[in-house]
């Protein structure tokens, strides 16, 4: 059984973690729109030495893909300073979306990107988790085969990826086998962010349901998470995360 827990409030994650029995807690540490460093607070901290595995999700802002200086360079100093924070918090990952290039721009130069920062990264404790995304023509993780060509990017790198069940459906994959295709191209999933869709297939949309709320078979999702044999976290509306934690351990 994988560990399963939720996407919580960073004022008290432990105290989150414990309403909705969570094994797992994913948190920010700041705010997820804005640039400023991550902060670690008293209550934060108090989940350093609990039995909740910690994931860290950096700040949406983040895009180490873009020409753009002014965002790719203070990008890749916040995407540091939170993979030091989550160090210190002893966390299993640091998640990150995977970024974009501007309209009329060659993908290429979003990869090759990818790569600098890892080939400029200070050695770090906590694994980076790329994570796929809903929309964008120009992303860097919406569809498979973009996945596959940052992947190739990367090689030599130590690098995770985390799935999102309701990015996968926005962006038009097919999900029956979706945890078959990543692993022949990653070799590996990391964490699962378990989420149904408020939107349809192909949509774009990243609007998160909670489970058997939205348009994606819950069996199909169950599927994904059993296939998968990762940890676990659900990122759906806070008012329904403790029944979706409960389906999951009912029905995995």
């Amino acid at each position: 059984m994988p560990r399963i827990g939720a996407h919580v409030d960073q004022d008290d994650p432990l105290a989150h973690a414990r309403a909705r029995d969570a094994e797992v807690a994913q948190f920010f540490l700041g705010d997820p729109q804005g640039w400023k460093g991550p902060v670690i607070g008293d209550k934060t901290r108090e989940i350093r030495d609990s039995d909740v595995d910690v994931y860290i999700h950096a700040p949406y802002v983040i895009n180490v893909a873009t020409a753009n200086n002014r965002i790719r360079i203070p990008s890749r100093k916040l995407l540091g300073s939170n993979l030091a924070a989550a160090a210190e918090l002893g966390a299993k990952g640091l998640i990150v979306h995977g970024g974009h290039v501007g309209a009329g721009d060659d993908p290429q130069k979003g990869f090759d990107n990818w790569r600098k920062v890892f080939e400029r990264l200070e050695e770090h404790e906590v694994p980076v988790l790329i994570e796929n995304t809903a929309g964008g023509g120009n992303a860097m993780a919406r569809r498979l085969e973009r996945i596959a060509r940052l992947w190739d990017a990367l090689d030599g790198f130590d690098v995770g990826f985390c799935l999102d069940t309701c990015h996968a459906h926005a962006a038009g994959e097919e999900l029956a086998d979706v945890v078959e295709r990543i692993m022949a191209i990653t070799g590996r999933i990391d964490l699962i962010h378990c989420n149904d869709s408020r939107d349809a297939a192909g949509s774009g949309a990243d609007r998160h349901a909670n489970l058997g709320a939205g348009q994606i078979d819950t069996e199909l999702i169950l599927s994904i998470c059993r296939s998968a044999g990762a940890p676990i976290v659900v990122e759906t509306p806070f008012e329904g995360q403790a029944e979706d934690i409960s389906l999951l351990r009912k029905s995995l």
